[in-house]
């Protein structure tokens, strides 16, 4: 969530940055939390003014009765009695108050990052750059759509999937389910030089999903286990940043780089009838997430690095792709800056988001309260004070739309599939992929 006390000192300045996201709703939210902020402290001063009068009339009926004067005594405990019950009432009061204060601030979005474009949605995105892309060099056996070519050879059953399961749960087989354990395997092996792998819980509790700013906002595209009090993951990212909450790490332990292989399982409650075919987009999918605790000044450097990391996947298998820097108006809830990867897949003809590479700056770790002392020994300096952590994070590799673009760019003129070069380590021998005999 976002600092209460930048928004209480600097509320012109905050609202200022907040319009670039182009959502008149949270400017009226920002104005209400702004009274609201100011109401709670009025309250608890209130409060802590009554209380300590309660404290100073408790000693003075003890020295009343000390001293033999019955009579004032009672009188003084009966005005303590009387103030105890306002107390009991400003305290409720206030209470009510600070849970409606964090209820707002949870619904309010990041604040974006000054170097985030401008632009109010989708359209205005940013292509950075285009790499290893030429609409000329493809065949007509390339323009086939990955579903096709998935039935063609037996590795992907959809019709099978949607009886298991439903509809947008796919079924992989054979060598279909191999190349997805082969991008799964090789996302870990590239990220094993600098991060930790860990292997999360798939379902984890309410706080959790709420420390990522899953909750509330997108409690309908989760999935909710309501005998339990548990939600299934969306990504990985939210046991990764939960691991630590509640916690204080040091400055000289950061930045701490983990990386995870979890199934992934959404909704997609607006994603009626939008490119919902084949792989494009699904209700469960594996994915390797990476991820990063900083401190503010390593962020920006780590943010490349993930990026780097990300696109360097697409490059060893000679996908296509571009990176998107997204407008302030599109970011997403939690999101003060990030980067898009897009793959071509030629047998669909579109771009396919594989990869954002986000920055949420301190605004996760608050909800999270994740915090990390600044220390004689770190790059900040001396201190003993603690500050909130940056986190950052990006799917090293999201399987099922690169399981797509891999399977239309390397289908050949004879309808088969070459494996690319670097999965054939995790293939057990086979370099091409053939319909079952």
């Amino acid at each position: 969530m976002i600092d209460i006390r930048r928004l209480r000192t600097d509320p012109g300045g905050t609202k200022a940055a907040m319009a670039r996201r182009h959502d008149p709703a949270v400017l009226v939210d920002l104005d209400r939390a702004v009274a609201l902020d100011h109401d709670l402290r009025t309250r608890a001063a209130t409060r802590d003014g009554v209380r300590a009068q309660v404290n100073a009339l408790s000693k003075a009926v003890a020295e009343a009765y000390r001293a033999g004067d019955r009579d004032k005594g009672d009188q003084l405990k009966a005005e303590s009695r009387s103030l105890g019950e306002e107390e009991k009432r400003l305290v409720q009061q206030a209470a009510a108050v600070e849970t409606e204060l964090r209820e707002l601030l949870l619904r309010i979005p990041n604040v974006p990052s000054a170097e985030a474009p401008d632009g109010a949605g989708e359209e205005d995105n940013v292509i950075v750059r285009v790499e290893n892309f030429d609409p000329d060099s493809y065949g007509d056996h390339q323009r086939v759509p990955h579903w096709e070519v998935g039935r063609e050879l037996g590795i992907l059953d959809l019709e099978r999937g949607a009886k298991v399961s439903g509809s947008m749960f796919p079924v992989f087989r054979g060598c279909g389910a191999t190349l997805v354990r082969a991008l799964t395997q090789r996302a870990l092996d590239a990220n094993a030089d600098s991060f930790e792998e860990i292997r999360p819980p798939t379902l984890v509790r309410t706080d959790t999903l709420t420390a990522t700013g899953q909750l509330p906002k997108f409690a309908d595209d989760a999935y909710y286990i309501e005998r339990d009090d548990l939600w299934a993951i969306p990504t990985a990212e939210v046991p990764l940043t939960s691991l630590y909450r509640d916690e204080v790490l040091e400055e000289a332990e950061l930045p701490r780089r983990l990386m995870a292989y979890s199934p992934c399982l959404r909704r997609e409650a607006g994603a009626a009838g939008r490119d919902t075919r084949g792989l494009l987009r699904v209700h469960e999918f594996d994915k390797v997430e990476i991820l990063a605790l900083t401190t503010p000044e390593q962020a920006a450097a780590v943010h490349q690095d993930l990026l780097a990391r990300a696109e360097a996947r697409l490059i060893e298998l000679a996908l296509p792709y571009r990176v998107v820097d997204i407008c302030a108006g599109d970011l997403g809830q939690s999101h003060a800056r990030y980067f898009d990867l897009e793959v071509y897949a030629p047998g669909v003809d579109m771009w396919l988001e594989v990869s954002s590479i986000s920055w949420f700056s301190d605004y996760q770790a608050r909800r999270a309260n994740l915090r990390y002392r600044r220390g004689a020994g770190g790059a900040s300096g001396a201190g003993s004070g603690t500050e909130f952590v940056h986190t950052l994070n990006g799917s090293a590799l999201a399987v099922p739309r690169v399981w797509a673009a891999v399977v239309e760019t390397y289908r050949q003129p004879d309808g088969s599939v070459t494996v690319p070069e670097v999965l054939r380590r995790y293939f057990r021998g086979t370099e091409r992929i053939t319909p079952p005999t």
